[in-house]
C-alpha cells in the first residue's frame, strides 16, 4: 500500500491523526514543508494521497517560507493528478481573510463589515462608514495573530503613530467592524467532505482572539479537558466549551461555504451579534483542529472520522486510476 503524506510543520497538533493511522496500520508519511523541494520536471511522487495540513501561522514557528511554496507544490501535484485533500483551492483560501470574505460577499452570507488595506496610511480613511469598535487583521494571520482592537479614531491614530499595526507577511490587512458576541461565545462549525460534522460553543475571556480548539481547558460545566496539543497555554487561555447543534440555515451556510472553498476538511466560525441578533460568518479554517477530548465534549472522536475519510478518497483515487 502506498503511505499517505501528511505535510504539516507543527510538532504536536496532529499527533492524535497519527495515533489513529497507526492503530489501523496506515502508512504514512510525515513531511516539512518548511524544508522542502520539487523538481519542475519530474511526475509527482506516488502517494495514496497528499493530506495539507500546513499552518498560515508557520510564520509564528520561523516557517514563513513554508506558506507560499505551499502553494506551488499544491497546484504540482494537482496537476500530476495526485489527491490532494486540502488542495491549491482550499489553501488560496486559508491564506486570504480578504478572499475569505469575496467569497461570502458573492454567495450572499453575512459577514462582519469590512475593508481591505494595503498601507498604514490608509486605515483611518478605511473606519469610515464602519461602527466602532473595529479590529485589525492581517490578512495571513492563524491562532488569533495579526489582530489588534480599537476603541476609536484616535486609538487607531496613536497606534499609526507608534508603528504598532503589523499586517504581516502579505502587507495586507482588513479593517473590520468588532461583532461583541451575545452570550459571550462564537461557534465553530467543523466539516468533512463538504458536509457538517459538529458544532462547538467557545466562551472566551474577550480578551483573546485564539480561539483555536484544541486548546480549550474546560466544558461549561467545568469538567478538565485532555487538550489535544499546546498545553503550556491551558491555565491561561480561559476558554470553555460546550456542544452545539446549529439550525439548519446555517448548516447550510457552512456546507456551502466550504464546497466552494474547495475545502475538504474545515472549520468556520460564526458570531451572533449582540446588538441586533444578525449572525456573522467571520472566520473559514482550512487547518481546523478538532475539539479537545472529544469524546468528552461532543461523543465521539472526529480523528476516526477523518481516517475513515481519507481512506475512502485514496479508495476512490485507486479506482480512478485502474479505470484509466
Amino acid at each position: 500500500m502506498q503511505p499517505f503524506a501528511i505535510f504539516h510543520e507543527h510538532p504536536d497538533w496532529f499527533k492524535p491523526l497519527f495515533a489513529e493511522l497507526e492503530k489501523r496500520g496506515i502508512p504514512y508519511q510525515s513531511i516539512d514543508p518548511t524544508q522542502h523541494q520539487f523538481a519542475i520536471e519530474e511526475k509527482a511522487p506516488q502517494f495514496a494521497l497528499f493530506f495539507n495540513r500546513m499552518s498560515p501561522s508557520a510564520y509564528l514557528r520561523d516557517g514563513i517560507q513554508g506558506t507560499f511554496y505551499t502553494l506551488n507544490y499544491l497546484k504540482h501535484l494537482e496537476l500530476h493528478g495526485v489527491r490532494v485533500i486540502n488542495g491549491y483551492r482550499a489553501f488560496t483560501y486559508e491564506t486570504s481573510k480578504a478572499l475569505q470574505l469575496i467569497l461570502l460577499q458573492q454567495l450572499g452570507i453575512k459577514y462582519p463589515k469590512s475593508r481591505v488595506v494595503n498601507h498604514v496610511s490608509q486605515i483611518e480613511s478605511a473606519t469610515e462608514g464602519l461602527r466602532f469598535p473595529i479590529v485589525v487583521k492581517a490578512n495571513i494571520g492563524g491562532s488569533g495573530a495579526g489582530i489588534e482592537k480599537f476603541n476609536s479614531v484616535e486609538e487607531v491614530r496613536e497606534a499609526i503613530k507608534n508603528n504598532q499595526i503589523d499586517f504581516g507577511v502579505d502587507h495586507t490587512a482588513l479593517v473590520q467592524e468588532f461583532i461583541p458576541a451575545r452570550g459571550g461565545y462564537i461557534t465553530r462549525v467543523e466539516t468533512l467532505g463538504g458536509k457538517y460534522l459538529y458544532a462547538i460553543r467557545v466562551y472566551t475571556t474577550g480578551e483573546s482572539f485564539n480561539l483555536c480548539p484544541a486548546d480549550i481547558c474546560q466544558t461549561t460545566a467545568g469538567t478538565e479537558l485532555v487538550r489535544n496539543a499546546c498545553a503550556l497555554d491551558a491555565p491561561k487561555n480561559g476558554l470553555k466549551v460546550e456542544n452545539y447543534t446549529p439550525s439548519a440555515e446555517v448548516i447550510k451556510n457552512i456546507e456551502t461555504i466550504v464546497q466552494q472553498s474547495g475545502i475538504d476538511v474545515g472549520g468556520i466560525e460564526y458570531i451572533i451579534d449582540d446588538r441586533d441578533g444578525e449572525i456573522y460568518y467571520y472566520d473559514v479554517n482550512a487547518l481546523s483542529n478538532f475539539v479537545a477530548d472529544a469524546v468528552n465534549v461532543i461523543g465521539f472522536n472526529p480523528h476516526e472520522r477523518l481516517v475513515d475519510f481519507l481512506e475512502q478518497e485514496a479508495v476512490k483515487k485507486s479506482e480512478d486510476i485502474a479505470v484509466v
